[in-house]
């Protein structure tokens, strides 16, 4: 049954990282992608410090770098207090080479990725190849791509979901997804309009709280994006309509004369959700196939990438004969509870912080932020957990 190579399937960022990794060590691999090329949608735009730092080993992070924003710092304010803390990760650049935020679209890693592997022999791609279903026997895994009679099949050694959410690999095994749906929408709007213009005090990264209605202000690359949660009774029409958005912008940038441009809408559920395990056998589930979380803090991305650089860290001792293949397990243990303890907690935390509707929290959530402003050991506690570093701590002490 086996063909000796590793198959994954979802050509996104968490996918393409496994795909490099492995064919850096020499091993082949085969990735299935469902889309006609490369998604250019406008999703996960935050690489963290540790993720920065992994992948320099495939040569991408200074292009990724030259194409995005360095954000050395990240800002926390109240609307009824004003900024509250200004957090540097200079303070622990003795722990990484990349001591910053780096705001960059996520395509931009694939394409650049994928520019590294197109060449390598032991790489390969397949575009409109939809995977329908999976399974597997104790020498390999097989896929299947389409069905009917355009069905066929393929087969490896192993085998990477890396196809997001709504994993068709995951739901083939019939992994559960256990977790929730936050009441609320996010809508995200992008203005091509220099904020700093307005609000000269602005960083890259930099969140409001308030009971009523919290923001997270975010730049890009030529643009800055202003998150807001959406009322649950709001219908979509509703969220998506112009007036609404402009009313929005107009609340939390009242200095603002007149109407600010605004090129893109989106309006997406948030989840939080954990699979009840990232392995069966040699199959495996990493990303957002095998969890996933609300953006604030930008974790998501940054823990599949994680995930991808434990998993075939692992896979290559084996390959190369370095450990035995029960070695494989240890990646559900890690990840999957690095995940529960870490990802899941802080991204919880970072949303009820934002909304806290009692003086009482919103007292508590002022005062933890100040103290951190002038106490370097609570500062460096603080920046050591939000760049994830604390995450990747804990997995090493796993085993």
């Amino acid at each position: 049954m086996n063909d000796n190579r590793v198959l994954i399937v979802g050509a996104g960022p968490v996918g393409m990282v496994a795909a490099a990794r492995l064919v850096g060590a020499g091993i082949p691999v085969t990735v299935f992608e469902a889309g006609s090329a490369l998604s250019k949608e406008s999703r996960a735009s935050t690489f963290h410090p540790p993720t920065l730092d992994m992948l320099a080993e495939f040569g991408v992070t200074e292009r990724l770098i030259d194409s995005g924003l360095i954000a050395p710092f990240v800002q926390y304010r109240s609307r009824e207090d004003g900024i509250l803390a200004r957090f540097d990760f200079g303070e622990i650049a003795e722990m990484t080479s990349h001591p910053f935020r780096l705001q960059c679209e996520q395509w931009r890693l694939c394409e650049a990725l994928y520019d590294k592997l197109k060449d390598e022999k032991d790489f390969e791609i397949f575009f409109n190849s939809r995977v329908t279903a999976v399974g597997q026997g104790p020498d390999g895994v097989l896929v299947t791509l389409g069905e009917g009679d355009e069905a066929r099949t393929r087969r490896g050694r192993w085998l990477i979901g890396a196809d997001g959410a709504s994993s068709v690999v995951r739901q083939s095994l019939g992994v559960g997804y256990d977790g929730f749906t936050w009441a609320e929408r996010f809508l995200v709007l992008t203005t091509p309009f220099n904020l700093r213009e307005l609000d000269p005090d602005l960083d890259t990264v930099t969140y409001v709280a308030d009971p009523d209605q919290w923001n997270f202000f975010l730049e890009i690359p030529r643009a800055w994006r202003v998150m807001f949660p959406v009322p649950k009774e709001m219908s979509d029409e509703e969220a998506l309509a112009p007036d609404y958005g402009r009313g929005l912008m107009r609340k939390v940038l009242p200095q603002a004369e007149g109407d600010l441009p605004v090129e893109h809408r989106t309006l997406y559920r948030v989840h939080q959700r954990v699979a009840d395990t990232f392995q069966r056998d040699r199959i495996f589930l990493a990303g957002d196939a095998a969890h996933i979380n609300n953006p604030l803090g930008g974790m998501g991305m940054n823990g599949g990438i994680h995930d991808a650089v434990n998993l075939t860290g692992r896979m290559i001792s084996v390959w190369k004969g370095e450990a035995d293949e029960k070695s494989l397990d240890r990646y559900d243990l890690q990840r999957r509870k690095v995940t529960e303890e870490h990802v899941q907690v802080n991204t919880i935390q970072n949303k009820r912080d934002l909304e806290a509707k009692t003086q009482a929290d919103r007292d508590s959530y002022r005062d933890a932020m100040r103290e951190r402003m002038v106490d370097a050991g609570k500062r460096r506690e603080f920046l050591f957990r939000i760049g994830m570093f604390q995450a990747l701590s804990r997995a090493e002490e796993l085993g």
